[in-house]
């Protein structure tokens, strides 16, 4: 029968482990220098990555006959329905564009690659804030007409219509994409 030896707090116990396992060893000699491996890890080789800009979107936008923009817009087919819900916010905006101190041809195109974006990112409702023109020159608000107008043109959109008033009201539109593109 084997007895066992209690543990004590002093450390009696291990160092009677300790002995005994030196004991069942026997004698060891360590690894002469040479012959000896250091382990180091792989080393990391960078991934190339092109350094190509993303492709350009394509401006295919008019800026011309932007004089009677509507307020509402609804392409060819869809119900009124979906511009009800619309305005009354069915979908939440996803995303916001702010065109605020842009001229026309910088808002044309980042109106388009946000468009692009959105739709690349599976969007289906966003935000463009075009502002309501209270600072232009003679009071015109150029942006807020060539933004809608722009937006009419624009073969992903569905729908636009006012903003709530948290968020921009007339001085902004809610944008309702397509979503199987």
């Amino acid at each position: 029968m084997k007895k066992k030896t209690p543990k004590s707090t002093n450390g009696e116990a291990v160092a009677d482990d300790a002995a005994l396992f030196r004991a069942a060893v026997g004698a060891v000699q360590p690894l002469a220098r040479q012959n000896r491996v250091t382990t180091r890890p792989a080393p990391r080789i960078p991934v190339p990555r092109p350094r190509t800009p993303p492709p350009a979107v394509a401006d295919r936008l008019s800026d011309r006959n932007g004089e009677n923009v509507p307020e509402e817009y609804m392409s060819n087919g869809l119900s009124r329905m979906t511009l009800r819900k619309l305005r009354r916010g069915a979908w939440p905006i996803e995303d916001s564009l702010d065109l605020h101190g842009n001229h026309i041809d910088p808002a044309r195109r980042l109106l388009q690659e946000f468009l692009h974006g959105a739709s690349q990112r599976k969007q289906r409702c966003v935000l463009v804030i075009h502002g309501k023109g209270l600072n232009s020159q003679g009071g015109e608000a150029v942006l807020r007409r060539l933004a809608r107008h722009w937006l009419s043109q624009h073969p992903l959109v569905l729908a636009y219509c006012d903003a709530p008033p948290k968020s921009g009201g007339s001085g902004a539109v809610m944008v309702l994409l397509k979503s199987n593109i």
